[in-house]
């Protein structure tokens, strides 16, 4: 990851940088994580709190218990509704950035996948769904489940 890397919330108000490369970045198949991504899982920096800085905006403050019975501190943008980071106050040199609100999420490969036993069946087959490399054209697929065809 080329240093340091910039990240923002959905709307831009909330932006922040990098300095330090991440310990280590995981996926969280877990249910509060599906919640937070509205998605099957949340992929995340953990990494030293010296090495995040926000850079513009105020950034709103939510806790929540875990279900490894720790603490969540949820930092999220007030106006987007983005989560940027999280952190445990029982390790507060730690934060655990989202990945997906940095500026370019490709520089990082995860090297762990955690709450497997929380993962969606689905994703089992996930590489076998047909593919579509930009928008999903809703207007043709509708036209077509309407007709009775296969819309991909």
């Amino acid at each position: 990851m080329e240093l340091p890397a910039r990240g923002s919330c959905q709307c831009g108000n909330v932006t922040y940088h990098v300095t330090e490369e991440p310990l280590y970045t995981a996926v969280c198949h877990c249910l509060e994580c599906q919640k937070l991504s509205a998605s099957a899982f949340s992929v995340t920096m953990i990494m030293r709190r010296s090495g995040f800085e926000l850079l513009s905006g105020e950034l709103k403050r939510w806790e929540r218990p875990t279900a490894s019975g720790g603490i969540a501190v949820c930092w999220f943008c007030p106006d987007c509704g983005n989560r940027i980071y999280h952190e445990n106050p029982a390790v507060p040199e730690i934060v655990r950035v989202k990945t997906g609100t940095l500026d370019d999420p490709s520089v990082l490969q995860p090297q762990v996948r955690g709450w497997m036993c929380r993962q969606q069946p689905w994703l089992e087959h996930y590489s076998e769904l047909p593919v579509v490399e930009r928008q999903i054209d809703f207007k043709k697929a509708m036209a077509d489940i309407e007709q009775g065809k296969d819309p991909f």
